[in-house]
């Protein structure tokens, strides 16, 4: 459905985007990440026939961006970070105007009912747009993106700004939409990605650094293996746990160890991380014995896509800030709460602005 030949991007002696090439299949859902400065945004804008590449080919369902415009952009449904809404008009206003400049041949009455339904604003139609909030405003350009029907979904941050229970709304239509469109998702909320994507491209300073499911990226990115031991010890002051850090650290195999919060008095979580080549767990254990700590719970874990996004972008300086020598707290990259999953309450569709005065 989408198909990327040695894109490149110059801004003057600036290369932006540096021969990339992927490909999307039809119903698949791509998330697209990558640190600020790295492409991403800009791949995104060629994708979408925003900006013009300066060597390379985009084919859109087979029609080239460049050459065929207009038959490759009316492929695609694009929501940029900021909704392009007219807030002065209401929402019914704004979808029928949105639903001539697509020159959509769709019945217009039943196809813009069901666009609605499906994201959740029927009953905000003749409300004006500038007295929605947030989370309604959010919908209303993903309804603009669905109409005719594209069967391309470009979505850049949906979510951004948006609470925990809308976060769950429009993660759960991204899902639903993916049944029956080609989506490209760019976010920097990760649980999110891992959540609904099929596949992730991560980009990085200007190339593609990693392409592949979680699990297929971890596995060619490293071997080391990771776990989270709970262990009930003499830990009432610092230096008692700094001493556990370093006894659990001078095993064989152990790559670097990091105490996490007191989960109990006198417990705490430690992450492990090994060579990946040794088992350690009954070294651990013999440890504890000759120590006398209990251990409580040992996990094994696999890398999370924080992992896998910080060692690809930063590296080996990730491997240092996460642990290592240092016991220094992992770096965050814009992680929100992992919501518990079920029906989320529904959003009132009034803002702050409506309390004050409603509508004109």
């Amino acid at each position: 459905m989408i198909e990327v030949k040695n894109l490149t991007k110059r801004y003057g002696d600036k290369l932006a985007v540096n021969n990339i090439s992927f490909k999307v299949e039809k119903g698949e859902i791509l998330g697209f990440l990558g640190p600020n400065g790295a492409g991403k945004s800009t791949t995104m804008n060629m994708l979408t026939g925003y900006i013009s590449s300066t060597s390379g080919q985009i084919l859109i369902n087979g029609a080239d961006i460049l050459d065929e415009p207009k038959k490759a952009k009316s492929n695609i449904g694009y929501l940029p970070e900021i909704p392009p809404l007219y807030v002065d008009m209401t929402v019914d206003g704004y979808l029928n105007f949105v639903y001539d400049l697509k020159k959509c041949k769709l019945p217009r009455k039943a196809h813009l009912k069901d666009v609605c339904d499906l994201c959740k604003i029927s009953h905000v139609r003749t409300r004006l747009i500038k007295n929605l909030s947030k989370g309604y405003r959010q919908r209303v350009g993903l309804a603009q993106a669905l109409i005719n029907n594209p069967p391309v979904l470009i979505l850049d941050e949906p979510t951004v700004g948006l609470d925990p229970s809308q976060i769950i709304e429009i993660r759960t239509l991204i899902k639903k939409l993916g049944k029956r469109h080609t989506v490209i998702l760019s976010s920097h909320i990760l649980p999110e990605i891992q959540a609904v994507c099929d596949r992730i491209i991560i980009i990085n300073k200007g190339v593609v650094a990693a392409d592949g499911t979680a699990d297929e990226i971890a596995s060619k990115i490293t071997n080391e293996h990771k776990m989270t031991l709970r262990i009930e010890g003499p830990t009432h002051t610092i230096s008692d746990k700094n001493a556990i850090v370093d006894a659990i650290r001078a095993l064989n195999g152990i790559k670097y160890v990091r105490a996490d919060m007191e989960r109990e008095k006198g417990i705490y979580d430690f992450d492990v991380e090994t060579d990946g080549k040794t088992d350690v767990r009954r070294d651990i254990n013999a440890l504890c014995k000759e120590k006398g700590w209990n251990i409580l719970m040992l996990q094994l874990s696999d890398l999370t896509l924080e992992d896998i996004f910080l060692k690809i972008t930063m590296g080996e300086q990730a491997a240092e800030t996460s642990g290592s020598s240092k016991s220094k707290e992992r770096p965050k990259i814009n992680i929100v709460l992992e919501e518990k999953s079920g029906d989320a309450p529904e959003e009132t569709p009034e803002s702050d602005a409506e309390d004050e005065g409603g509508d004109k």
